[in-house]
């Protein structure tokens, strides 16, 4: 309902002045060009969580491309099961959810995968990463494309298979004290330029 919305809804509201609706009006705007992953992450689809997401993007390259495959096609790609195809036909069958799908479509929300950035090294390979905190240089979702342009993977949580957590301002003093307990090297924004840079 927020992509309704326009200056005169919004200017006769409590506490909102004229730049808070300008503000709150060009950030959901600007989130007409977040990536088709995080909007399907966001639909919030049973078992769809963000890794997920982007498999079935990169695979599908269209929402409407994911909407008409079968439950065979779902179990072709990568780590998605039965569960997860079942999950995803449910949901597509849901006339509500259709509905809802339809809205965002015709508000310009982005529902199919950009063109990949090349491949810019393998100088990441084989190496897990964990991006937290705020960064200077980088957005976050700039920092995860540009790891995988290296041949790198992204990972939303720490585990013993990650190798590197990279860590902004505001990192979670949780996710520190897990890295630290577990041994994983903590770099920043700077080391990781520094390890990407060609020797």
């Amino acid at each position: 309902d927020l992509y309704t919305l326009n200056f005169e809804d919004l200017i006769d509201l409590d506490r909102m002045a004229e730049k808070s609706v300008n503000n709150l009006l060009a950030g959901v705007k600007q989130s007409k060009s977040v990536p088709f992953e995080r909007v399907l992450f966001a639909l919030g689809i049973r078992h769809v969580g963000e890794t997920v997401s982007k498999k079935l993007c990169k695979h599908f390259g269209t929402l409407e491309k994911l909407m008409a495959a079968t439950k065979e096609e779902l179990e072709h790609v990568d780590e998605i099961g039965a569960v997860i195809a079942d999950s995803l036909i449910s949901y597509f069958a849901d006339q509500d959810n259709l509905l809802l799908i339809n809205s965002l479509k015709s508000f310009g929300l982005q529902l199919e995968t950009a063109e990949k950035n090349e491949k810019q090294s393998d100088t990441l390979s084989g190496k897990s990463f964990v991006v937290s905190g705020v960064f200077s240089k980088f957005s976050r979702d700039e920092l995860k494309t540009t790891i995988e342009s290296h041949g790198g993977k992204n990972s939303g949580s720490i585990s013993g298979k990650t190798d590197y957590i990279v860590a902004g301002d505001k990192m979670g003093p949780s996710k520190l004290a897990k890295a630290e307990k577990l041994g994983i090297p903590v770099i920043s924004e700077d080391d990781f330029v520094d390890m990407i840079a060609v020797k």
